[in-house]
Order: structure tokens, then sequence, then C-alpha cells
């Protein structure tokens, strides 16, 4: 049962990625070493963030212990993840090919590493135990959302970069991208004003990534038949 519970949350963890890799087209463009390259600066955008925060935020988690909460310092400690934007950046225009290659295989190469080195080790440790327990299928779940809101986020990284995007979808892609670093802020006080339990924020979650990735999605094809007629 144990052996069950462990196989049934890998399948639900990395699956979905699988399946986002072999059923978008970009496996067509051999883009696996590219996927890798991406999960590499991933790799490095999150030791660069640590170093950031350990230098300039050395005492935060003293500060929460202590039974404060500052909605400042939660601010700037968020707006380090900018760094995540930028990342996404270089890895979008080191990928050959069209605009829906480059953002699926940015996404997925950034999107696998996060879920290997945050979700594998809780995985082996915890999901192998002899109980079932509903948290690691909820983090497998999480998984999930994450890679659809890393999808959203290289779509519209890659739409404000285009020099040829309409003047007016312009303001829209903007103010969703710098909104991409301060989302985990905004749902979890979201859900603190709505008493949300642990599924009901992964739902939050998920309806937020999904509502960013169609408005993304919809200014990619406006851009795309925007290109054509031009």
């Amino acid at each position: 049962m144990t052996l069950y519970h462990f196989g049934n949350c890998l399948a639900l963890v990395y699956a979905p990625y699988h399946m986002a890799y072999k059923f978008s087209g970009i496996s067509e463009y051999a883009t696996f070493s590219k996927c890798v390259y991406a999960g590499g600066l991933y790799i490095f955008t999150q030791l660069c963030k640590m170093l950031l925060l350990a230098t300039f935020f050395p005492d935060s988690d003293n500060i929460q212990s202590g039974g404060e909460y500052d909605v400042f310092l939660e601010i700037l400690k968020a707006t380090v993840d900018l760094a995540d934007l930028l990342g996404i950046y270089v890895a979008l225009n080191s990928i050959p090919g069209k605009g829906h290659a480059k953002i699926l295989t940015a996404a997925i190469g950034w999107a696998s590493a996060e879920v290997l080195v945050s979700r594998s080790v809780l995985l082996w440790v915890g999901a192998r135990g002899s109980e079932f327990d509903w948290r690691y299928v909820r983090s497998c779940a999480e998984s999930n959302v994450s890679l659809l809101q890393h999808a959203a986020s290289a779509a519209l990284v890659w739409l404000c970069a285009r020099s040829d995007l309409p003047r007016r979808l312009l303001p829209p892609a903007a103010a969703l991208l710098l909104l991409v670093p301060y989302r985990a802020l905004l749902e979890e006080a979201l859900a603190g004003a709505l008493a949300l339990s642990a599924w009901g924020l992964l739902a939050l979650r998920a309806a937020h990534a999904l509502g960013v990735a169609l408005a993304a999605l919809a200014m990619y094809a406006t851009l795309v038949q925007h290109s054509a007629l031009s």
C-alpha cells in the first residue's frame, strides 16, 4: 500500500510534465537540452535569490517568530522574485524557434527543475510513510498548478519583450507581469480574508493561474493575428 501511494504521487507530479513535453509538439524541435538549460537557470536563479535574501533580510525569520507580521517586509521579499522573470527572459532568448516553442520549452524546463528541487525529497521522505496523508496528494496537485503558472509567466515575459506587440496590449501584459512576484502574497491574503482551507487555497491558486494563462493566451493569439495581417 505504501509503494502504491508513493507511485500514485509520483505519477500525479511528473506525468503532466511528461505529457506537456510530449504532446505539445516541442519534442519535435529537439528541445530537451534547452529544457535542461532552463532548469539550470532556475537553480542558478534560486541560489542568487537566497543570497539576496540572506544579505538584505537576515533577521526576517526572527521577526516573524516573535509574532509580528510586517507587510512591507514581505512585499520587499517578494520583490526579489523579479529575478525569476529575468531568468525566464534569459531562457527564452536562448531557445530557437517560434513563440509557442520558446514559451513551452522555457516553462517546462523551469517548472520541472522547481518540482525536482522542491517536491522530490518531500515525496521520498513523506509519501513512502506507512500512513496515507492527503497533504502529499495536495502537494502533487500544487506542482501541476505551478506548471500552468510558469507557462503563463513565460508567455507574459515573451509578450512584453516583443517590439511588435500592439500598444493596447502592452499595459495589461505589463501589469500582469509585474504582479507575478506578488502572486503568492495576494493569494494568501485573499485566502486569509475568506478563511479558506488548504484545499481552498489550492483551488484559488488554480483559478488564478488559469485566469492569467487565458489572458496571456488571448494576447498571444492577438499578436499572432496582428503579425499575420501586417
